[in-house]
């Protein structure tokens, strides 16, 4: 099986490469502002000609323009600008194809310096010890020592800048095979906000609320941003602080997530998750901010493509299946449950549960089927029956200190 693999390394380089990566960002940054406001001026202007253009076209008269009108431009990669174009005529494309689906999809926006810092090359580019070769950059030293457990053809490289620090994301097309499905027992995995995820099995883990840890700090520097004066050093200090707040954030959570969802795929040949419309259940105001530290999307995208890799399947319940509701030793399903309610209590056979544990049990004691693949959301309910699923104890613990 053929699958393009991301590996991401952090970059070392000293003031002269940072100014040279800098002057790449700024290239891909005004290719892509550049192209996006041509396409919009040949829309508004050619009502009933040609409205639309590519991203080969667009490329082409950019480099009529580069030797009169944009000479700097030779100073970056010719990589740089014309993946910026790509991802441009791409971004359409997503975005007249959710007009026809009637999926809101956003219209592309301009790129901001400071916020979208990264492009894109391909070409000759390979490891030297602990350096990275680029395409007219040059080797550049890793901070980290380069994995050695990849060997495949390499796509491309994608250089973000993030708080002031580079990174590397290297795509690498790979062969593997055929991978066989883990030995270990189906499991229904229950998401929550009190605890991240709770197994049918009795495996709990706690949910880190690394977001609501730092909010003290994050309004702490929100406040010295907001004081500064514009255009000074001292507001430039006071937004790389903030920005280095929110990317410790965002770094302890994504790891939480990608030990859970590794554990899972490796040892479950089945994994049952719930349909969550986590744009609805943003509107809450007392919730929205816990709902959008937990990372419900990302847990199931995670899911999906290393369910693929290490051949266990991925089923997603329908979204109005009442896993919360219902009794997962006699089926019956409850009128009212608030979020209030922890513990289900059944009025029919008197059952006492955890409410997590118990919506997890009846998400891996029904019998489910997939009508398209588990990375899609058409998933049909075949039979359900009541199950029964014994009550384990809570205070087990796996070990998923290993790698992602």
């Amino acid at each position: 099986m053929l699958i393009a693999r991301a590996f991401k390394y952090e970059l070392d380089p000293n003031n002269q490469q940072r100014t040279r990566l800098s002057q790449h960002a700024g290239c891909a940054r005004f290719a892509y502002n550049w192209g996006l406001q041509q396409r919009i001026a040949l829309y508004r202007q050619n009502q009933d000609k040609k409205r639309f253009t590519s991203a080969i076209a667009q490329h082409r008269e950019l480099n009529r323009l580069k030797r009169t009108v944009f000479p700097w431009m030779y100073e970056a990669s010719k990589c740089a600008p014309q993946e910026a174009l790509r991802d441009l005529d791409r971004a359409f494309r997503n975005f007249y194809r959710g007009l026809k689906s009637g999926k809101r999809v956003g219209f592309p926006r301009f790129k901001k310096r400071g916020v979208h810092d990264s492009f894109r090359v391909t070409g000759t580019i390979r490891f030297v010890g602990r350096m990275i070769q680029l395409p007219r950059l040059g080797r550049i030293r890793l901070k980290e020592k380069r994995e050695s457990y990849f060997k495949g053809r390499v796509l491309s490289a994608t250089v973000t800048r993030r708080a002031d620090r580079w990174y590397v994301s290297v795509t690498v097309e790979m062969e593997i095979g055929t991978p066989e499905p883990p030995s270990g027992e189906p499991v229904g995995v229950d998401l929550g906000v009190k605890a991240l995820a709770t197994l049918s099995d009795g495996i709990r883990y706690s949910n880190p609320r690394v977001l609501e840890k730092k909010l003290r700090k994050l309004r702490r520097l929100s406040k010295s941003l907001s004081r500064t004066k514009r255009r000074s050093k001292n507001r430039e200090r006071a937004r790389l602080g903030l920005a280095r707040l929110h990317l410790r954030v965002f770094n302890i959570r994504q790891d939480s997530l990608h030990k859970i969802t590794t554990y899972l795929a490796k040892n479950h040949s089945q994994i049952v998750i719930e349909y969550l419309c986590v744009s609805g259940l943003l509107k809450n105001r007392k919730l929205s901010r816990v709902i959008a530290d937990v990372g419900f999307y990302e847990f199931r995208r995670q899911l999906e493509y290393k369910c693929e890799w290490y051949g266990s399947e991925l089923v997603v319940a329908p979204r109005f299946y009442p896993s919360s509701k219902r009794c997962s030793a006699c089926g019956n399903i409850k009128r009212e449950m608030t979020l209030s309610d922890r513990v289900y209590v059944c009025d029919e056979c008197g059952l006492e549960m955890d409410r997590d544990l118990n919506a997890a049990c009846n998400l891996v004691a029904a019998s489910w089927t997939e009508t398209e693949n588990a990375c899609g959301e058409d998933v049909r309910l075949v039979t359900d029956p009541a199950g029964s699923a014994e009550q384990t104890s809570m205070n087990q613990e796996p070990n998923i200190s290993q790698g992602h």
